[in-house]
């Protein structure tokens, strides 16, 4: 398969942490610049909810903290966000509804394989990535802690809080809302359901310093309703419905610890994540918060909080329209992966 120059780990059947086997299991992932030859320059760049390689791709050019002249940048796409695994490209009978679900764990795994058994991949530079790409740099980190050299979380954490749940558990009822979504699936494409999950999320995902000083005008946009239609109506509109709702599933169960490694136990999760760590939240953050983070980095060996300091809410992390937070980004990476480990 070949999706903008990306390419395809068949991974075969996959038995899942729920007990479903996930069969003709399928991972695709997008490569920048050139592996060397003691293999020793990967940067994992892991996409967040909804988003595919392409999404995220701004964050890659030369003079970047991900700069393909100098590293070997690997993104492999979250199974459900339509280029991976995901209900809307699933085989019947586990297709929509019934395709098998990933956890955090499930994914990393796979994606582990993908660079041992394709790249030759023993370990990466750096594991990093934006909300739920952080959450999978992070299983990265705990579950493969002597594969991982350095760790970056931009708005992301180890588990998901309970806060968060509420959270994802409100857009996804909102969504689930609509006339279209019969029996626990979609009968018909939900338009409506759509649009106000997009203007629900809308209203979680910027501060509300964003919305007073009306940033949203950095995005090109010329008021506030077309803000709310073109970014977030028009995102989700984007996308499948049931792979929004597998992909809400995988963040909702996001937990380092919830393995045979550490069975539950989330402090001895932290404590052997081996890797030289960056944790950064974003200040205005409304559901991944500093506060969750900090509580984080006091029981790991190697990290350093450095929250974002930014009204752009959980947008802080992927700064498309906001070159200030790009550049604070981007240092802190530069300076990170300059670090011994």
């Amino acid at each position: 398969m070949n999706t903008n120059d990306a390419q395809t780990f068949d991974a075969g059947d996959v038995q899942l942490q729920s007990g479903i086997t996930s069969r003709g299991t399928r991972l695709v992932y997008k490569t920048w610049g050139q592996l060397n030859a003691d293999r020793s320059n990967v940067i994992l760049w892991l996409t967040p909810f909804g988003a595919h390689h392409s999404d995220i791709a701004f964050m890659v050019g030369p003079g970047k903290a991900l700069d393909p002249d100098q590293y070997f940048i690997v993104t492999p796409n979250l199974f459900g966000n339509g280029l991976s695994t995901s209900p809307s490209n699933a085989t019947p009978p586990f297709d929509g509804s019934r395709c098998p679900r990933f956890t955090a764990a499930d994914t990393v795994a796979v994606q582990q394989r993908m660079l041992q058994q394709v790249l030759g991949i023993e370990r990466v530079a750096l594991a990093c990535g934006w909300s739920m790409g952080g959450i999978q740099a992070y299983h990265w980190a705990a579950l493969f802690p002597q594969r991982v050299q350095r760790l970056a979380v931009l708005c992301g954490s180890a588990r998901t809080s309970p806060h968060n749940k509420v959270f994802i558990d409100g857009v996804r009822a909102t969504l689930t809302a609509d006339a279209h979504f019969q029996d626990g699936r979609f009968t018909g494409f939900p338009e409506r359901g759509l649009r106000a999950m997009g203007r629900v999320y809308a209203g979680w995902a910027m501060s509300q310093t964003f919305y007073r000083q009306e940033l949203w005008r950095q995005t090109g946009c010329s008021s506030l309703e077309d803000y709310l239609v073109s970014n977030w109506e028009g995102n989700f509109l984007k996308r499948d419905p049931a792979n929004l709702l597998a992909m809400l599933w995988t963040w909702e169960q996001a937990d380092i610890s919830a393995n045979d490694l550490y069975k539950g136990d989330f402090a001895a999760a932290l404590q052997a994540i081996e890797a030289r760590a960056l944790i950064m939240p974003g200040t205005t953050d409304l559901y991944f918060q500093v506060e969750d983070n900090r509580l984080e980095v006091a029981q790991m060996r190697k990290a350093q909080l450095l929250p974002i300091p930014s009204d752009w809410g959980h947008r802080a992390g992927m700064p498309a329209a906001n070159p200030q937070d790009e550049h604070f980004i981007n240092e802190a990476l530069r300076g990170l992966l300059d670090q011994a480990v």
